[in-house]
């Protein structure tokens, strides 16, 4: 056994007599709203470029920014969780998002609103490590699949939401009224997390790595900025600090990487890649984060490009699917814990398969209601794929991983949705250039039209490519459980 890493995990409280369900109702609201500022301020975009009076493209600092800490948070988690308690880092977390919100509510201008958003986002970054690692410690192996579900309901619902409900709330009300309204769910989530929320884990403070800590920050926090600004109106490849960035951070990710086998207690224990299903796992998240951007990120294009759909319509297209993915995830977890990996994982990745197949087949005629349905059953493919699969490969390692596991993965879904976004939106981008170029009217409507739908198209299939991989990583998945320590 390898015992590299063995100090540096915090040291489990005997959580025998601890009452689960307080803890985790504790940790699901202050996920919920935290996660849900993700997406709930970019359908206010337009009023906020009149009213603070700045570009679009400053204006995107408000969704970079808020990408980038998180992306350079995480990695760090591992490090925080073992030297602070449980309670700490939540009440921590939580209040760091509560300062945010109330400064983005009151924001005079511009600074002051990136300021309570980047804020925001600190307290988000902490929020998910914090959560899965409890997850980890509460509940043994054979019982994950449910708690574990419930955190699918959370972190697949509230992004989802997000959009329709600032739509409903601007429909009436002033942007700020997007703060205000979270504000007193966040205050309550403290209150109650400081009544009920228990120390699972006690920290035992390992030596801290400044040289990985800061190779960390400049490798993921360059790779998230880079892939993020190249479709925010930076000048996309061509522009110096866009592929500035990613290059300096690849570069530091490949030393920080290397850094991580040879220090005594890694920031992030890279060795947890030793375990094959934990690997496998990471792969296959990385795979669907892809597809699922391929989505996401390109129907809104779709509907209010081609169809001419509000954004409010978009959204609430969308909002079905979202809203039963949520639903059905801690229904996957009982099955997970019932049945195994397998009967969820392969027949939702066949599942997503043939719904990316139609999604290639997707046309400026296809009707709102073969949209609905095609969202809805993406989602279930997502749903019995995620969380089953991150479940089974975090069952795989031993107590010591569980920090190092949990920053990993959320490590790099950032960096996957980052990445996702950035290739399907160019790919989508290329596509409309080349159907443009050879039009004999590339001004008018219907040719515009075409091109959006020309354009996704392309990136449709980029996407049904990814699921095949998908598929075929899934065939290899097993059921685990932890080896001794």
């Amino acid at each position: 056994m390898n015992t590299a890493g063995t100090a540096s995990a915090s040291a489990p409280n005997d959580v025998g007599d601890v009452k689960r369900l307080p803890i985790l109702i504790s940790l699901i609201i202050g996920a919920f709203f935290s996660i849900l500022n993700e997406t709930l301020l970019n359908i206010a975009f337009p009023e906020l470029v009149v009213e603070l009076q700045v570009s679009a493209t400053t204006l995107q600092w408000l969704a970079t920014g808020y990408m980038l800490v998180v992306g350079v948070l995480v990695p760090a988690s591992a490090l925080l969780v073992q030297w602070f308690t449980t309670r700490q880092m939540f009440l921590g977390a939580m209040t760091l998002f509560t300062l945010g919100t109330l400064v983005c509510g009151t924001a005079p201008e511009f600074s002051f609103l990136l300021a309570g958003r980047l804020l925001q986002a600190a307290g988000t970054g902490l929020m998910l490590p914090v959560l899965m690692n409890t997850i980890l410690v509460l509940y043994p192996p054979e019982k994950r699949g449910a708690a574990m579900g419930s955190i699918g309901l959370v972190i697949m619902f509230a992004p989802a939401i997000g959009p329709t409900l600032s739509g409903l709330i601007l429909d009436s009300l002033q942007w700020r009224w997007l703060f205000y309204m979270v504000l007193p769910f966040a205050i309550f989530s403290i209150v109650f997390a400081f009544i009920y929320l228990k120390n699972v884990s006690t920290p035992t403070k390992p030596k801290v790595d400044i040289i990985s800590l800061i190779l960390s920050t400049i490798g993921f926090g360059g790779i998230v900025y880079g892939f993020s600004s190249s479709g925010e109106g930076h000048g996309g490849w061509s522009s110096p600090e866009v592929y500035g960035t990613v290059i300096i951070g690849s570069v530091s990710l490949l030393l920080f990487v290397l850094r991580q086998f040879r220090v005594k207690e890694p920031l992030m224990d890279l060795r947890a890649f030793k375990f094959p299903m934990f690997t496998l796992t990471t792969v296959l998240l990385v795979i669907m984060m892809m597809t699922l951007f391929s989505t996401l990120s390109l129907l809104p294009f779709l509907f209010q490009g081609a169809l001419l759909m509000t954004v409010f319509a978009s959204g609430l297209i969308m909002l079905p699917g979202s809203l039963l993915n949520g639903l059905i995830s801690p229904l996957t977890g009982k099955l997970f814990d019932k049945f195994g990996p397998r009967a969820l994982v392969i027949p939702g990745a066949l599942f997503l398969v043939i719904i990316m197949w139609f999604f290639t087949q997707v046309s400026g005629d296809t009707s709102k209601t073969t949209f609905l349905v095609l969202h809805i059953c993406l989602m279930v493919a997502i749903s019995m794929i995620m969380m089953p699969t991150q479940t089974n490969g975090l069952n795989q390692l031993p107590q010591r991983y569980y920090p190092h596991g949990t920053a990993i993965l959320n490590t790099l879904q950032q960096v996957a949705g980052a990445i996702g976004v950035a290739l399907f939106i160019g790919i989508m981008t290329s596509g409309q250039r080349e159907f443009l170029e050879g039009s004999s009217d590339p001004t008018s409507p219907a040719q515009l039209s075409e091109a959006m739908v020309s354009g996704v198209h392309n990136a449709f299939l980029v996407g049904f490519g990814f699921a095949i991989a998908a598929l075929v990583f899934s065939l290899f998945i097993k059921r685990t459980k932890a080896p001794a320590e």
